[in-house]
């Protein structure tokens, strides 16, 4: 395992961040840790780079202990933090010259970030002249200098234009695609960016684990919902008759929300049910359940 934690809690006073949560990171996954604002994503990232101590619990990192073997954890992750902290009036090779000699690595490490993150055009400008994505950038190049074998992205896509977006996306993602592909935990808000790059998604709320699923599958299981509307009330027993339909919910008056498990569009055998029961359709919609839906299902008050 890459990433092990177990019975982790963290305690501000009389407020609980993180309450006993557990959970696995397989070598080479990327997985997109989610949650609302507060609810214990960075504490736990801040936990597992040892810049905080859990109040009870542990975490293994490559196999190091986070609390008793914080350097060699540090020298095995690279972490680019929510806010990332540049040096702006450096120029782009002097930084991450300095943080090379940091981290005690060859100037050939800065040579080949430079290239990994395609910083050539913009290697001998100061920081403070680039843009938010070249920016973003530099922090993954030097999150990448000492050829980590974790990477612990903390909202790496915040105030990117969709342009940036896409191409920091293709840089992750190359991350995990090579011969010896990094562990990647990626906190973030969007949540096609999670099903763009990640294989599996755990998603925190108020301190606790809600899921904790692959992305595969939840893509299996997302169910079709048909929301229509008739002329007249209908039992929904008698819905639920319809072939594939698993569950069927009155929203309000005479509208329905059909739950079927298929793959197949269902509009037509509700149209067919409807005709053959002398029933008129007024509105008639087909709705997916996508993560999006599923998150705000999971971290709603």
């Amino acid at each position: 395992m890459a990433i092990t934690i177990k019975n982790i809690t963290k305690t501000y006073g009389n407020q609980q961040a993180l309450k006993n949560v557990s959970f696995h990171i397989n070598e080479g996954e990327v997985v997109g840790f989610l949650g609302p604002n507060g609810a214990g994503k960075s504490t736990m990232m801040k936990i597992l780079t040892t810049y905080l101590n859990a109040t009870k619990g542990s975490a293994i990192v490559n196999g190091f202990d986070v609390d008793k073997e914080k350097k060699q954890v540090q020298k095995s992750i690279g972490y680019l933090p929510e806010h990332n902290p540049l040096y702006l009036d450096m120029y782009v090779k002097e930084y991450l010259e300095f943080n090379a000699n940091i981290y005690g690595v060859s100037k050939t490490a800065v040579a080949e970030v430079i290239t990994q993150t395609d910083l050539t055009p913009e290697a001998h400008k100061k920081i403070g002249q680039l843009s938010k994505g070249y920016r973003q950038r530099v922090g993954l190049a030097n999150a990448l200098l000492h050829d980590p074998k974790v990477l612990i992205l903390d909202e790496p896509t915040t105030g990117l234009d969709p342009n940036q977006l896409i191409e920091i996306r293709s840089l992750i993602k190359n991350f995990s695609n090579k011969k010896e592909p990094k562990t990647i935990l990626l906190s973030t808000h969007i949540m096609q960016e999670v099903e763009a790059m990640c294989d599996r998604v755990i998603i925190i709320n108020k301190g606790e684990i809600v899921l904790d699923k692959k992305i595969a599958d939840l893509n299996k299981s997302k169910q079709q919902i048909i929301e229509v509307e008739f002329d007249y009330r209908v039992e929904e027993v008698a819905l639920c008759k319809i072939p594939n339909v698993s569950k069927v919910e009155n929203v309000v008056g005479f509208v329905y929300n059909i739950y079927c498990n298929t793959e197949k569009d269902m509009r037509g055998d509700v149209f067919d049910f409807a005709h053959d029961s002398g029933l008129k359709i007024l509105q008639l919609h087909q709705k997916n359940t996508t993560l999006e839906k599923l998150f705000v299902e999971l971290t709603k008050e």
